[in-house]
């Protein structure tokens, strides 16, 4: 896969040497997954960003360093232990190469375990991050999609990654037992809304709630649906109410969050395409203007409006 906006901002020329640099900053943005009829094949990247600063200090090789600032401070390990570190050594370790001592700063703005792919950026970061230190060409042919196979095995499915390394609308799949990736333009007049609980969800809770077989009716229905999701996503918005139908996920999940798929009916019912965000508990709409409806009520939801990045991951690095 060609991937021209995976974006290298060099604050030193490369000496062609090989030899990855001293510090790297990695900007990762959010992920919206599913986009109702899509499950685990469809995600789009939303600009809302997470930055993880991670340079290597010298210390005992394996050690980290970390300080968090925004979602997840005070809650997640500052030590080797966290995401971004756990990656960052793996991705190495699979390079064939030693882990490294690193201090990592991370100034947060995904929230934790609402559906906007928080734990997939991190995963993108600390991917990217390793390459870079191993002193590969993210731009190089073939790099892109060792980088999306390595991150989706990471994450355990491709949707959220490849949309946030990508940018833009990725329809992911498995092909030879490996995780690959498309990435399509959405269409311009695309404008996400995101309610945001307080609440919180896992996903592998929330995979625990799925059937191990949907009937076939629901499967053909998923099928045409999220072929049109794509046209719809890309050229006719127009389409996205109808695009947007589910009948293999979310009716199922909805024990675990009631008041998600209360907000994503009535939200229907006014006419506005909506659909929960991955996993959840998050509520995506994509109303036809950049203003939610005023006569859908929603209580206990954090209302934001959110451009699609259409970049994906962006890297500075520092010699």
């Amino acid at each position: 896969m060609t991937r021209e906006s995976l974006d290298v901002e060099r604050s030193v020329e490369s000496s062609g040497s090989g030899q990855g640099p001293n510090r790297v900053e990695i900007t990762a943005p959010a992920s919206t997954a599913n986009l109702g009829s899509g499950f685990d094949t469809l995600g789009m990247a939303l600009a809302l960003h997470d930055t993880v600063e991670i340079t290597r200090n010298g210390q005992e090789p394996g050690s980290a360093r970390v300080s968090v600032s925004g979602p997840g401070a005070g809650e997640v390990p500052t030590d080797k232990r966290h995401l971004v570190v756990r990656v960052l050594h793996r991705t190495l370790e699979r390079l064939g190469l030693a882990p490294l001592a690193v201090d990592v700063r991370c100034t947060n703005a995904i929230p934790h375990a609402r559906g906007l792919g928080s734990s997939a950026a991190a995963i993108v970061a600390g991917v990217t991050a390793a390459y870079r230190f191993a002193g590969l060409d993210v731009h190089a042919a073939g790099t892109c999609e060792r980088v999306l196979r390595e991150a989706a095995s990471a994450e355990g499915h491709a949707d959220n990654v490849a949309a946030s390394l990508f940018g833009g609308l990725a329809v992911a799949f498995s092909a030879e037992n490996r995780y690959e990736a498309v990435r399509l333009e959405p269409h311009e007049g695309l404008a996400p809304v995101v309610f945001i609980p307080r609440s919180e969800s896992e996903t592998h809770t929330m995979r625990g709630l799925l059937p191990a077989n949907v009937p076939h009716a629901d499967a053909v229905f998923a099928a045409g649906r999220s072929a049109l999701a794509v046209h719809a996503l890309t050229a006719r918005p127009d389409l996205l109410h109808v695009a947007t139908e589910d009948r293999i996920h979310q009716d199922y999940r909805e024990p675990a969050m009631p008041a998600t798929l209360e907000l994503v009916r009535r939200l229907r019912n006014a006419g506005v395409p909506a659909a929960v965000s991955g996993a959840g508990p998050t509520v995506l709409a994509l109303p036809p203007s950049e203003e939610s409806p005023r006569e859908v009520p929603a209580e206990g939801f954090e209302v934001t409006r959110l451009s699609v990045d259409r970049s994906g991951v962006r890297i500075r690095e520092f010699d």
